[in-house]
């Protein structure tokens, strides 16, 4: 069990990730891959989620675009992930915004926290 969370600890990124929490919008900057070429394409919206710990820590990230909803799970230590930047923080009381899914116009805004 000991080399296993070596391995893991290891591998886990130090820096490029801020301290960010559920209810802040933030632009998270993901690596694309397209034949030989590679390059950074930017997903920005609000954390509504995130899940584990350690090595497996995910965030789900949720923005409308068109309006219809866009969710996307990113692996907090992934290499594909190359930087997530902090627009604004939300101020809110719950763990997880699933709630967010079912609110539409300025009923699924989160309200902002002054620091």
């Amino acid at each position: 069990m000991d080399a296993l969370k070596m391995i893991s600890e290891s591998s886990l990124k130090k820096e490029n990730v801020p301290a960010f929490n559920i209810g802040d919008t933030v632009k998270v900057h993901v690596r694309i891959q397209e034949g030989d070429k590679s390059r950074i394409q930017v997903f920005e919206g609000t954390v509504i989620a995130k899940k584990h710990g350690g090595i497996s820590e995910t965030f789900t990230v949720r923005r409308v675009a068109h309006g219809c909803g866009i969710e996307r799970v990113f692996p907090l230590h992934s290499p594909v992930v190359d930087k997530v930047e902090i627009v604004r923080s939300g101020k809110v009381r719950r763990a997880k915004l699933y709630y967010l899914r079912d609110r539409v116009g300025k009923a699924a805004k989160v309200k902002e926290q002054i620091r």
